[in-house]
Formats: C-alpha cells, sequence, structure tokens
C-alpha cells in the first residue's frame, strides 16, 4: 500500500480541526479561571484590609 500526498494533507487537515476545536474549547476555561483567582485574591486583599481597619487590639494577661 502506497501512502499519496493527498492522503497525508487529507489526515493532516483533520488532525489540525481537532486541536483547533480543543484549543477553542479550553481558551474559556482558562480564562474562567483566571478571572476566579484575580477575583479570589481581591476578596482577600479587601477583607483583610477591612478587618486590619475595624478591629480593636485586645491582649489577655493570665494571672497566677
Amino acid at each position: 500500500m502506497k501512502v499519496e500526498k493527498a492522503d497525508l494533507e487529507a489526515k493532516l487537515r483533520e488532525i489540525q480541526g481537532t486541536v483547533d476545536e480543543t484549543a477553542a474549547a479550553t481558551r474559556g476555561v482558562v480564562v474562567l479561571a483566571i478571572v476566579v483567582v484575580v477575583a479570589l485574591a481581591l476578596f482577600f486583599l479587601l477583607g483583610k484590609r477591612r478587618g486590619k481597619k475595624g478591629s480593636a487590639r485586645v491582649e489577655v494577661f493570665r494571672l497566677g
């Protein structure tokens, strides 16, 4: 069986189509993951700042 140039080109186009579809599908997931990480970091930093701003420091000493 001989492999023709047209056969190779057709198979490579098929593989390229699959790769393009997979890349498009994962791109959305990656963007969503980045947005979630940035949002969590922002909420953490804002919460940490607010906690320092509104809390009083209380020291407890044990006697005896």
